[in-house]
């Protein structure tokens, strides 16, 4: 079945224009008819988007509608969802997010009891009712019950501090919350561990969120980390299941650094499984050549934390992640967590009395370069043979010394085109080429539309 609404994320687009109050009501009831059990509960929390509490109030009332019991959370962090369905007892869990998107997109996802995404069957059954292969359940002859967590923040932020033995006691850090879910569950965490925390957006205002700021426009917190000295400065994405990390210095340490270091650090301790960590294809080639030289086998999966988690629970690994920050540790969590990770690495540091910095020598990266181009039709490049011509005169170029990826976007309309090579300026110039013969292709409007960084 071809999916209308469900993406390698849930449900994903523009608020009020894909996603409408109508559509989350929609999926709210057909949630309860896919669920297990007659009256399933099922707890919701968003982050900080104007369109949220829309949304919110719109997949409530279909989950109540149809007889379930939904349980509001309020403004925490996706993997605060997932650890709390297990925490709490629930039948499922469902954000309301579009992650690192600006804040006129929104989605909705679902957690099972499991604290693990929803199966794709379970997801396929919610398409079929979404688009009329299914009637809707009848509304219930008595609507399910709303109820709300009372402090589901310091809940989740308790049971994650749980799991971890760490001092921070001296390290100075500086967070950027995105304008999102974590602007008070890291600094939380952060300040009981003992760490002096500074933070920066972490005023959310429902427009604010990801504008200019998170783990995907890091260099204003890389510029206030080197001037002012801090250790260490941690950007979060819009729903806090990712990551990334500043050195002292200011340089960036992405999700490959972060799995190089902590993958490391657990295979020396014995406790990384099966001496593997499972990433995606977009993970640079300088990772694969650090981690050989190490002992440490490398699974490669499509890029999308759902492929990373279906190789790891596969293959009994229990570490995984994305170039992103989206990293998986299965020792603290059902899925990627920005906090746990980053408590991860900070334990790194604390535990060998060495600075960020210096860890990042675990190994090195190859020039890369990612755009993404604005195309009409993202599904179109499978046949766009000129394309895909064209894509082979360039890798013939690199001559075996890198690599050439490009593919479509699995939540926006754009085409993403990822190169490394063994020099800046090639690296550059090979993508570009790429880029603008993508555009010229498949642009919306069937013309060069550029691409964008």
């Amino acid at each position: 079945m071809t999916r209308k609404f469900f993406g390698t994320d849930g449900i994903r687009g523009v608020a009020n224009q894909e996603l409408t109050a109508d559509l989350a009501m929609a999926v709210g009831r057909a949630a309860v008819a896919v669920l297990p059990g007659e009256n399933p509960r099922i707890l919701i929390g968003r982050d900080t988007r104007v369109s949220g509490p829309m949304l919110e109030a719109a997949m409530i009332a279909g989950i109540s509608s149809a007889g379930g019991s939904p349980v509001r959370a309020g403004i925490i962090p996706t993997p605060a969802v997932a650890s709390l369905v297990l925490a709490e007892g629930a039948d499922a869990g469902a954000v309301i997010s579009a992650s690192h998107n600006p804040f006129r997109d929104n989605g909705i996802k679902f957690f099972a009891a499991s604290g693990f995404k929803l199966s794709d069957a379970q997801e396929l059954e919610m398409e079929k009712f979404l688009t009329g292969g299914h009637s809707l359940p009848p509304a219930a002859g008595s609507p399910g019950a709303v109820g709300r967590l009372e402090q589901p923040a310091e809940e989740y932020v308790d049971g994650l501090l749980a799991k971890f033995d760490l001092d921070l006691a001296g390290m100075r850090i500086l967070v950027d919350c995105a304008q999102g879910a974590t602007y008070r569950t890291t600094p939380m965490a952060l300040g009981r561990l003992g760490a002096d925390v500074s933070v920066m957006c972490d005023a959310p205002d429902g427009y604010n969120i990801n504008a200019g700021c998170g783990s995907t426009h890091i260099d204003t917190l890389a510029a206030a980390v080197r001037a002012d000295g801090f250790d260490i400065g941690l950007a979060h994405d819009g729903d806090g299941d990712r990551v990334i990390a500043v050195d002292a210095a200011g340089e960036v340490v992405d999700g490959d650094f972060v799995l190089a270091i902590c993958g490391k650090h657990m295979k020396d301790a014995g406790r990384l499984p099966c001496d593997t960590i499972v990433t995606t294809v977009m993970t640079n080639l300088g990772f694969h050549l650090a981690m050989r030289e190490l002992g440490i086998n490398v699974v490669t999966t499509d890029v999308g934390d759902r492929y990373v988690l279906e190789e790891m629970l596969a293959g009994s690994y229990g570490f995984g992640g994305e170039q992103s920050g989206h990293i998986i540790n299965l020792e603290t969590g059902t899925t990627g967590d920005g906090l746990a990770t980053a408590l991860l690495l900070l334990g790194v540091m604390a535990e060998t009395g060495r600075p960020l910095g210096e860890l990042t020598g675990v190994m090195r990266r190859l020039p890369q370069k990612l755009v993404n181009v604005p195309v009409g039709d993202r599904g179109a490049l499978g046949e766009a043979a000129e394309v895909w011509s064209g894509v082979d005169e360039q890798q013939a170029r690199l001559g075996g010394e890198g690599r050439v990826l490009v593919r479509p976007s699995g939540t926006e309309p754009v085409v993403r085109v990822m190169v490394e090579a063994k020099t800046v300026e090639l690296c550059d110039e090979v993508c570009e080429n790429i880029a603008r013969l993508v555009a010229a292709r498949l642009g919306p409007d069937g013309h060069t539309s550029g691409p964008r960084v």
